[in-house]
């Protein structure tokens, strides 16, 4: 079981751990050109990554289905999901085109964009917006690979896209000198290559989809039903827990500069953590749905009890981590004594929060796999508003930016806690 387990956590990780890859040269590239370049450039990246975080349904959606599908080994139903996952992928690319000027305007207005950088964020912003078919593809196609119990496919498809994107981008910023035009055309091509390969991937191992795709009906809507409800379901759950950090980046940024660049170091931490537990997660949405579809319900037992260990395991091992080198960590951030010196008193709480985080992280996988997504929206429901609780509380404490500190955690505890005591109760019948 360990080894199945990390036969698809282990690609999962590295396919994670190669995305900060590309913001870093994307980075470096816009910082060598301005202050305003690199502003801009990272602000319109900020608005795609929530636009694409909230429509992250479509892969895990697509993952439970399928890997339920693959159970039971019933093809049909796993071309009928990912048929159905495409045509949903194509229509909500369509929207976000055809409101893409109230989309940039209201995006805009949120993030509160200066006037030197609008000119630029605009330009960057319609032409990555050319990526949306191709992006919400990828992620119905990726999200299928994982139903398949397929993770090699998609880190295959995720290097690819990195290393064309770096390649890309490079070339049109520094030897065509298109500026923020080139960085933006660059993550456009390399959806599109990604596409393509995954597109190939697809139909080479798997030419069973064009046998079936004839016997699937995509005109009756009373087929969608569930499909369209899982997935409307993990929409609000993303969408609370978008909500969430982008609720705690603005409090960061009413309580100072110096606040929100300490709450943004840390934050990284926390991101890192989740590429690792993300891994496995992703191995849960895939074996506990295989298992679950099988009706095998002592592996299916066994593979819950083996990924929350494995999520506990690897989640001391990142506080160990950040509690002997965590100030080393810091100063590859910034240079700036000041704020390496207030981030280094606050450290714990990057200490602290996988301990804290992981269980909400495996569980978020296994209730995807058991195509659990009313249950998860609901426990997330509660943990949102445990969390609004804990910041107006600690605000009237005027604790501050610990305060703040304690609510995310607050959140991210009693989420993992509400989830297990569900499961508890309720086992494999979560709906």
């Amino acid at each position: 079981m360990n080894k199945e387990i990390l036969k698809l956590a282990i690609p999962n990780i590295l396919s994670n751990i190669s995305i900060p890859l590309l913001s870093s040269v994307d980075t470096l590239l816009m910082g060598n050109l301005s202050a305003v370049h690199l502003g801009a450039v990272g602000i319109g990246s900020m608005i795609f990554n929530i636009i694409y975080w909230n429509f992250g349904f479509l892969r895990m959606g697509t993952t439970g289905m399928t890997a339920q599908a693959y159970g039971k080994g019933n093809k049909l139903a796993m071309t009928d999901t990912l048929l159905r996952a495409i045509v949903l992928a194509v229509i909500i690319s369509a929207l976000l085109l055809l409101c893409a000027i109230w989309i940039q305007k209201a995006s805009f207005w949120s993030m509160n964009v200066q006037v030197n950088q609008f000119e630029f964020a605009k330009s960057y912003f319609y032409i990555r917006l050319f990526a949306a078919p191709a992006t919400m593809s990828l992620f119905v196609i990726m999200g299928w690979f994982f139903g398949m119990q397929n993770a090699w496919f998609p880190l295959i498809v995720t290097i690819i896209v990195n290393m064309a994107n770096i390649a890309i981008s490079y070339y049109c910023v520094v030897v065509l000198r298109l500026e923020v035009i080139g960085v933006a055309w660059g993550t456009v091509i390399a959806q599109y290559i990604g596409l393509t390969i995954a597109a190939v991937l697809l139909f080479w191992k798997y030419p069973f989809i064009v046998q079936h795709a004839a016997e699937v009906s995509l005109k009756k809507l009373a087929t969608y039903k569930s499909f369209l409800v899982i997935n409307r379901d993990i929409f609000l759950r993303t969408t609370m827990l978008t909500f969430t950090f982008g609720f705690f980046h603005s409090k960061s940024s009413e309580m100072g500069e110096m606040v929100l660049a300490a709450n943004l170091i840390l934050l990284q931490f926390v991101n890192w953590m989740s590429y690792g537990i993300d891994g496995f997660a992703y191995a849960a949405e895939s074996l506990v749905g295989k298992y679950k579809g099988a009706a095998d319900d002592v592996k299916l037992k066994r593979v819950i009890s083996h990924l929350l260990i494995w999520g506990a395991v690897l989640a001391i091992c990142y506080s160990l981590i950040y509690a002997i080198f965590g100030d080393h960590i810091i100063d590859l951030y910034t240079e700036d004594m000041d704020l390496i010196r207030f981030t280094e008193r606050i450290l714990y709480w990057a200490i602290w929060l996988p301990l804290l985080a992981f269980l909400s992280y495996i569980w978020d996988g296994i209730y995807i796999g058991l195509t659990a997504s009313s249950s998860m929206r609901d426990t997330m429901f509660v943990a949102f508003a445990l969390f609004l609780i804990s910041y107006l509380v600690c605000d009237y404490l005027e604790l501050g930016n610990i305060g703040l500190w304690i609510s995310l955690s607050v959140f991210l505890l009693f989420r993992g806690i509400l989830q297990s005591i569900l499961y508890m109760k309720k086992g494999y019948e979560l709906k």
